[in-house]
């Protein structure tokens, strides 16, 4: 069987340095928002090349903080992806704002300017793109259109760890970005965790409270903030991974390009090639207009997949109340995709076999 992935084998090349990491963080004694936190962020930040990385405790958390730091009228509303995962408009909702969703480009997945563009009243107040799989959205276009309108513009970059537009990275694309260190992530912890990066210095400094109760003095509380600290293990984990991020992203461009190149099947229609260097690749995320028979044909050849996503935001029933629109792009994509393996540690033989099997499908 090959699996969709396999956290086990994605972190064995690492073992003996988590491990060591772990036993660093276990003799300091302080678990925290201390010494390997503080690294971390600095790291982050300049890989991002930004000024600042905020830890938190997952990538929900780091939108729904960025949000509530901007201190937005209540009921603003907010632009966000139809097409995608929940998370992004939940941290809307929870930060007591109104999403206004958009159906996406077609080609490339991520928010199609000319529909936000579309969407924009009196009463928005922020964009809120995602690089959907890895691909960076158009933020020069964005960014024009929030420039505009006097509007900001965040990245929801939880699946674009590496990827780059322009000359810039990834979380230095918009005036504020929020990071997932999920597991499965291309840079991910072994557990929850999230960050936040910026180089917006009064932003920054406003998160540092919001994130620990509102206060960076012990029980001094100038803000009604949360509770949403990344922990000393988990940044001494990631700063463990994020040195070999730039060669696992090179790796999955490697395989993304044989795919790409060697999968030709009339049925399927494959990721747009076009930013393929600069993408990261978090999925590759192919449409078949009968994906459950395709699904279940790759299964019996010992091959899993997974499906992101499907059911989409506007038909959960969590959201049903807030009345979203109709969204038929985004329900033909959500019933069309499948994410095939792929990640660093699949093989020549592996990769051969799947581009084998996918083109007899």
């Amino acid at each position: 069987m090959i699996p969709h992935l396999d956290l086990r084998l994605v972190n064995a090349p690492y073992s003996g340095e988590l491990e060591a990491a772990a036993r660093r963080v276990l003799s300091s004694g302080w678990f925290v928002l201390g010494e390997e936190v503080a690294a971390f962020e600095q790291e982050f930040a300049a890989y991002c090349g930004t000024a600042h990385c905020l830890g938190v405790g997952n990538g929900m958390d780091a939108l729904t903080l960025i949000l509530k730091a901007y201190e937005f009228p209540a009921e603003s509303e907010v632009i966000v992806p139809a097409f995608g995962y929940i998370a992004t408009v939940l941290a809307v909702v929870n930060a007591g704002l109104v999403p206004v969703l958009v159906e996406p480009d077609e080609t490339t997945y991520n928010p199609d300017p000319g529909r936000v563009a579309a969407r924009i009243s009196s009463r928005t107040r922020a964009i809120l793109t995602v690089h959907l799989y890895g691909k960076c959205s158009d933020t020069t276009a964005l960014g024009a259109l929030a420039r505009a309108h006097g509007l900001k513009l965040i990245e929801d970059a939880a699946q674009a760890h590496g990827a780059v537009f322009g000359e810039k990275k990834a979380g230095n694309l918009a005036d504020a970005a929020a990071w997932s260190f999920y597991p499965t992530k291309n840079l991910g912890a072994l557990g929850d965790g999230g960050a936040i990066t910026t180089s917006d210095d009064a932003l920054a400094e406003r998160l540092r409270y919001l994130r620990n109760y509102g206060s960076l003095r012990k029980y001094h509380n100038d803000f009604a903030g949360v509770n949403s600290r990344l922990d000393e293990v988990q940044a001494a984990f990631l700063r463990v991974k994020l040195p070999y991020l730039d060669t696992e992203n090179k790796r999955r461009r490697h395989v993304a390009h044989r795919f790409l190149t060697e999968i030709i099947n009339p049925n399927l229609t494959l990721p747009n090639a076009v930013t393929a260097e600069r993408d990261a690749w978090h999925l590759f995320v192919v449409r078949h207009p009968q994906r459950a028979f395709f699904q279940e044909f790759l299964l019996k050849k010992s091959i899993q997949t997974q499906i992101h996503y499907p059911v989409p935001c506007h038909r959960q029933p969590a959201l049903r109340s807030l009345n979203l629109g109709e969204f038929p792009l985004t329900e033909r994509l959500h019933e069309q995709v499948l994410s095939l393996p792929l990640n660093p540690t699949l093989t020549d033989e592996q990769i051969d076999y799947l581009i084998e099997t996918v083109n007899r499908g």
